[in-house]
């Protein structure tokens, strides 16, 4: 099973060609629906107003090679690492489920487009490397979902509970646990295979193509915001702003201090 190209064996009644427009398509709605969230939310706008007056407001100037030093650490630090994580246990878990979603991508473009039918089979550990990534999925993401979001684990609120900021998590998760389920099923040569497949097709539609109004489009965010972050502290622009409040009234009387997860 976990050296079965799964791709390879569904060609027999999808063409290799349909499935290649599909991954296209789903590159596609990624790219759409981050600019349309940038634009809408006037994200970019927000960064590069701050980026300019970060840079007139600072005690010094940052050099070049400073610059891709900054750079480099944030790769390495805030993408690579997840360091912004305060909470280790969610740090861990966005690990997990950060590199298992990029095996499970990459291996899943990889036997697609190179591997695409029995006739060209595909080293054993692409497949191995799919199924592997769709389970660290599911392991980082249903840790999340159950014992570390914000509302179960500090409001107390059911795990089961679900609101339109969960869109991203969800999808996800139901992306990777129904192509673990069809990839068995159509080991096993189950008549439950097509169906399972089908609601694949649909989660990975979900989740790809509802990049304006999830998480999705965070990802691109977040370096880029960490990015800033560390050029303020270097030129001395962030020292400027006011230190953080460290009193329980300036977040109302009846609200404790805020809490990283």
């Amino acid at each position: 099973m976990f050296t079965v190209n799964p791709f390879a064996e569904l060609s027999a009644s999808i063409p290799p060609a349909v499935m290649q427009a599909y991954v296209v398509a789903m590159i596609l709605l990624v790219v759409a629906g981050t600019i349309y969230d940038t634009l809408h939310k006037k994200s970019a706008q927000y960064f590069f107003r701050n980026w300019r007056d970060a840079g007139s407001k600072g005690s010094r100037q940052v050099g070049a090679g400073e610059m891709v030093s900054l750079a480099v650490r944030t790769a390495l630090v805030d993408g690579l690492m997840s360091g912004e994580f305060c909470n280790r246990r969610r740090r861990i878990a966005h690990l997990i489920t950060m590199y298992g979603f990029l095996a499970f991508v990459t291996a899943t473009a990889i036997m697609v487009f190179r591997y695409p039918t029995p006739a060209t089979p595909a080293p054993a550990i692409l497949p191995q490397l799919w199924y592997l990534g769709a389970l660290m999925v599911c392991v980082g993401g249903y840790w999340f979902w159950f014992f570390i979001r914000v509302d179960v684990a500090a409001e107390g609120n059911s795990p089961l509970r679900v609101v339109f900021a969960d869109l991203f998590i969800l999808s996800l998760l139901a992306s990777v646990t129904t192509a673990l389920v069809w990839g068995y099923l159509q080991w096993a040569g189950s008549v439950w295979a097509n169906l399972l497949f089908g609601l694949h097709v649909l989660a990975s539609t979900v989740l790809f193509g509802s990049v304006p109004w999830s998480k999705f489009a965070h990802m691109f965010y977040k370096p880029a915001a960490a990015f800033q972050k560390r050029v303020e502290e270097a030129n001395g622009s962030r020292s400027n702003l006011p230190p953080p409040a460290d009193r329980p009234e300036t977040l109302g009387s009846a609200r404790q201090h805020a809490r990283h997860y």
